[in-house]
């Protein structure tokens, strides 16, 4: 259950992106939630693969790279999910995966907490 409740919590971050950052774009509850299960899925699959080959990378720059990483996959995500599109470029890539790395993170502090 609380795997549904933490895409929920993806999906609506996202469409809140949406309304307060240009160049995000989510155009309704059913994309946000396909574009969260495939962030996921991205995640949880492809992103190790990356990490293991950039860790030297990674270890320069004290762990900013994997920033680089999160707006990789979510840049990922927009090109695999219809109706999730962020034309603003890198730099809000960046900004919205930082946002939910961050959504990410309250997640798991409040889950390991309970």
């Amino acid at each position: 259950m609380s795997h549904v409740i933490y895409f929920l919590l993806m999906a609506a971050t996202m469409l809140a992106l949406s309304k307060v950052l240009p160049g995000f774009q989510v155009s309704g509850w059913g994309p946000a939630l396909v574009a969260a299960v495939v962030l996921g899925v991205l995640n949880a699959v492809v992103k190790p693969i990356l990490f293991v080959l950039t860790l030297p990378l990674t270890i320069g720059t004290l762990g900013l790279f994997l920033l680089v990483l999160n707006g990789l996959m979510l840049w990922i995500t927009d090109r695999i999910v219809g109706g999730f599109d962020i034309p603003g470029g890198f730099g809000t890539t960046l900004l919205a995966a930082l946002v939910l790395s961050v959504m990410g993170l309250v997640w798991k502090g409040l889950v390991k907490s309970s």
